[in-house]
């Protein structure tokens, strides 16, 4: 009997994904706190991660169909559905990103992503154990 990962994890491995895309963009936020009319991003990740195990966890990635296709390479941040966020206290410049927000939303992300990585590791430990019968 096969053994599928994504079954055996369940949504949280592309929780996980969706995690590491996150922290990229608000790392992208905090980095452009100075950039006149830079206008910060999020992700809606109760959105995304509904959107995503609703589609089989593969939303939004390029497929090879055929073997002459190109490899994509695609970065983590280019299958997800960003939206702008609206801010608190507009700045002159047009910039919107509010430093103290998007660091409690990066420490609240780092927070969440170490939880399911936990849990992933857990998960895999157990089937690891499973699978030499202890």
């Amino acid at each position: 009997m096969r053994i599928g990962f994504d079954a055996a994890l369940g949504p949280h491995a592309e929780a996980l994904k969706l995690r590491s895309a996150r922290t990229e963009v608000l790392a992208r936020n905090i980095a452009h706190a100075d950039t006149p009319g830079y206008l910060a991003r999020d992700i809606d990740f109760r959105a995304e991660l509904a959107r995503r195990l609703e589609e089989g966890g593969d939303a939004g990635r390029l497929r090879a169909t055929d073997r002459r296709h190109l490899a994509t390479g695609a970065a983590a941040t280019d299958t997800v559905t960003l939206k702008y966020r609206t801010p608190l206290m507009p700045s002159f410049d047009g910039n919107t990103v509010d430093t103290q927000t998007e660091q409690a939303a990066f420490a609240e992300n780092n927070l969440q992503f170490q939880a399911a990585l936990q849990f992933v590791n857990s998960r895999l430990k157990s089937l690891l154990g499973a699978i030499k019968g202890e």
